[in-house]
């Protein structure tokens, strides 16, 4: 977000800490204010508040409707937003004290509402964490306590372009044991054989990707509340990029400026004027539909020859996160479980948020996956996962952007990687320690 949005946010929740109450209490207790955790019986109302576009918002609402169905005493008020502008209004929703009691939740932020007592502690009876892998439930927490519930997780990797890469007579490589530097020449041979017309691949500048770089180097981001990634780890993510675009591998820093941050559908992998680009997994059904159905396969990471085993991860792609203002919170636990849990709600939301967390939900749609989404699911299963580190902490929401700015100036020779690895963990470092 830019610092005018993150201005409202920080506003917004120091507003809300005065606000909120305690976190809900353990099973059969009080919640929020007060309030039960018991269901009610009589009719109750409450909120949700989701981002999307319209096929999620579809998915969503079948699935409210569905719910509504089966709890009649409980009426469910959406409300929902694109990416660009759903941070702002939800910070200004916790600014008027009028916070939605189920909210979709990203693990960029997830730290910073927990930590002021905007969001509750997910421990309520109604609320099935236990279809989850432990390392997948303890990316949804702050401190010792759960503060959301992973919808659904990804892994990371390379998609390629086969139908390109067949017209180039350029053939997949195994990736099951490639390493950085077969990457290297690799995606070179592919500019090469095209003339340059088409890019073998572009820049590093993804934070899951850098955890993953990092982990593969016996290396992690953050430890707690903390940066602790080695700046020769990120001098050497940055020196990769800079090779690649040396090389003609990938595009120059100009074009790359100009397509960094573009739509899915003006990517340089979706127009042609490149063979791979780096992805979470699970959007490879988007970005098939966005390339008219070209034949896209995913590739795993490339990796050093000496990487740790488990440096591979689930990363949850978003979150269920209650209010912990809510007057309604074993209803809102119940609406949070019938998203993640139920296996028809399971059918109607596919793999449209990612692949399910909760094996309930995975169990009831693969046997009807086909495609890209069913490639989804096989390439996740492939991989050889450790433990997720720890969630962003707070002051560190504009991860993303930052290490883009710093990509950047490197490839376009403005910093060197080192300078540029000490400029970013200053820059991030002061900023996470000014929000402890």
């Amino acid at each position: 977000m830019k610092p005018t949005k993150l201005a409202v946010l920080g506003t917004a929740i120091a507003l809300a800490a005065g606000l909120t109450g305690c976190a809900v209490s353990p099973q059969g207790g009080s919640g929020p204010g007060g309030t039960s955790t018991t269901l009610s019986n009589e009719p109750v109302t409450i909120s949700m508040y989701w981002w999307g576009g319209d096929d999620r918002i579809q998915r969503t609402q079948k699935v409210i409707k569905m719910f509504q169905d089966k709890y009649p005493n409980i009426k469910v008020e959406p409300t929902y937003g694109d990416w660009t502008s759903y941070w702002e209004k939800l910070a200004t929703m916790v600014a008027g004290g009028n916070i939605p009691d189920v909210i979709q939740m990203d693990q960029l932020y997830l730290a910073s509402y927990a930590q002021r007592g905007v969001l509750a502690e997910l421990n309520q009876p109604q609320l099935d964490l236990t279809t989850m892998s432990d390392s997948v439930v303890d990316t949804g927490k702050w401190g010792d306590k759960v503060y959301g519930a992973s919808i659904a997780s990804t892994g990371f990797g390379v998609l390629a372009n086969k139908d390109a890469l067949d017209k180039l007579g350029i053939a997949l490589p195994d990736d099951s044991k490639w390493t950085w530097d077969d990457y290297a020449t690799w995606t070179k041979s592919i500019s090469d054989a095209s003339g340059g017309t088409i890019r073998g691949t572009g820049v590093m500048q993804n934070e899951f990707q850098l955890q993953l770089f990092a982990r593969q180097l016996g290396d992690q981001l953050f430890k707690g509340s903390e940066l602790v990634i080695k700046p020769e780890t990120l001098a050497k993510y940055f020196q990769a990029s800079l090779d690649w675009v040396e090389s003609g591998s990938a595009p120059s820093a100009s074009a790359t400026s100009e397509t960094i941050n573009a739509t899915l559908d003006q990517t340089d992998l979706v127009t042609g004027k490149a063979a791979t680009m780096f992805i979470p997994s699970t959007m490879i059904t988007t970005t098939t539909a966005a390339a008219n159905g070209a034949n896209l396969v995913l590739l795993e990471l490339p990796h050093f020859a000496d990487a740790p085993q488990g440096w591979e991860y689930m990363k949850p792609g978003m979150y269920w996160s209650q209010s912990s203002k809510s007057a309604h919170p074993a209803e809102a636990a119940l609406l949070i479980n019938y998203f993640i849990n139920d296996p028809e709600a399971a059918k109607v939301l596919g793999t449209e948020r990612g692949i399910p967390s909760s094996s309930s939900a995975l169990d009831a749609i693969t046997p009807s996956l086909e495609g890209p989404p069913k490639a989804a699911v096989d390439f996740v299963e492939g991989l050889h996962f450790g433990a997720a580190p720890a969630i962003i902490p707070t002051g560190a929401s504009d991860l993303q952007p930052i290490i883009q700015r710093y990509c950047l100036a490197v490839i376009a020779k403005q910093q060197t990687p080192s300078q540029a690895a000490e400029a970013l963990i200053a820059e991030v470092g002061a900023s996470v320690r000014a929000a402890q």
